[in-house]
C-alpha cells in the first residue's frame, strides 16, 4: 500500500482547486477515517468530529459529480462500529437521519442515486425506513451513484451471498469468480478503481474486500473532516500516476496499447 506524503495538510493553506482532473477513476470507494482523532486534536468530544466529518461528506460528493466519478462509496458504519461507546453509537445514528432528513432533496436534485449496502439487522425501525425511503427515491438518478456501506462488513457481506447461493441451489461446479461478484450488494456495478483511507492507516478494516482485490489504494494522513476537493484531486492524481496491471508484465501492456 503506497501512503501520501506523511505531513498533516493544513485547510487553510490549501488553494482552491477547480475544473476535471486529467483521467478520472469510475468508481471511488473511500475509508473516512480520523473523526474522533480530528476532535482529539481540537479539544472537542468525539461526536463533534462525526458532525464534521459528515458536513465534509457534501462537498466530496460535489467534487465527485464535478470530477465525473460515476460511483462513490463510502465507509459509514461498519459491523464492527457496534463495539464502541453506546452514546456515540446513538450520535452516529442520529447524525445519519438527520443526513437524511437535511440533505435528500439535495441529493435527489442533484441526481445522486442513494444505495444501502450493508445488513439491515439491528438498525432501528425508524431510521431504516427512512434509508429505504431515500433508496426509493433516488433510484433513477444517474450522474452519481452512493454505496453508503452502513451496517457493513465485507467478511459478512461474502457470507451472505455463499448462503444465497446455496439456498438457490446453485451446482458447486457452477459456482464462479463472475457468479459470486454477482451475489455481491455491489453485484452490478464496477469494482471500485481506487480506496481511498483518510488518517493514515495502513489497512481497509474490513472493507471491500470482494470487489477491492484490485482496487489502487491511496492512504493519505489527512483526517477525515479536513478531507476537501484539494485533497480527493490529489488522490485521483496519485491514481494517475499507476499502472494498473491486472497480472500482466509492462511488455504485454506495452503490446496491448
Amino acid at each position: 500500500m503506497i501512503a501520501a506524503p506523511v505531513q498533516q495538510a493544513d485547510p487553510a493553506t490549501q488553494p482552491a482547486v477547480s475544473g476535471k482532473p486529467d483521467s478520472v477513476p469510475r468508481h471511488i470507494a473511500i475509508i473516512m477515517d480520523g473523526n474522533g482523532r480530528w476532535a482529539k486534536a481540537r479539544g472537542l468530544p468525539r461526536t463533534e468530529g462525526h458532525r464534521h466529518g459528515t458536513e465534509n461528506l457534501r462537498q466530496i460528493i460535489k467534487a465527485c459529480v464535478e470530477f465525473g466519478v460515476e460511483i462513490l462509496t463510502i465507509y459509514a458504519f461498519s459491523t464492527e462500529n457496534w463495539r464502541r461507546p453506546p452514546l456515540e453509537v446513538r450520535m452516529l445514528m442520529t447524525i445519519l437521519e438527520r443526513v437524511i432528513d437535511n440533505e435528500l432533496e439535495e441529493l435527489r436534485g442533484n441526481g445522486v442515486q442513494i444505495r444501502h449496502i450493508g445488513k439491515p439487522d439491528q438498525i432501528a425501525p425508524v431510521l431504516l425506513k427512512k434509508i429505504k425511503y431515500a433508496c426509493e427515491l433516488t433510484k433513477n438518478n444517474r450522474r452519481l451513484i452512493l454505496n453508503v456501506a452502513f451496517n457493513y462488513g465485507g467478511r459478512d457481506e461474502i457470507v451472505q451471498a455463499v448462503q444465497r447461493i446455496i439456498e438457490d441451489k446453485v451446482p458447486a461446479n457452477a459456482v464462479t469468480e463472475q457468479l459470486l461478484a454477482s451475489y455481491m450488494y455491489t453485484g452490478d456495478l464496477p469494482d471500485p478503481d481506487l480506496i481511498v483511507r483518510t488518517s493514515g492507516e495502513l489497512r481497509v478494516s474490513n472493507f471491500l474486500i470482494w470487489q477491492g482485490a484490485y482496487s489502487e489504494l491511496y492512504v493519505t494522513p489527512v483526517f477525515w473532516p479536513d478531507f476537501d476537493k484539494n485533497e480527493l484531486r490529489k488522490a485521483i492524481e496519485e491514481y494517475n500516476l499507476r499502472t494498473r496491471r491486472f497480472g500482466k508484465t509492462d511488455e504485454q501492456l506495452d503490446g496491448e496499447s
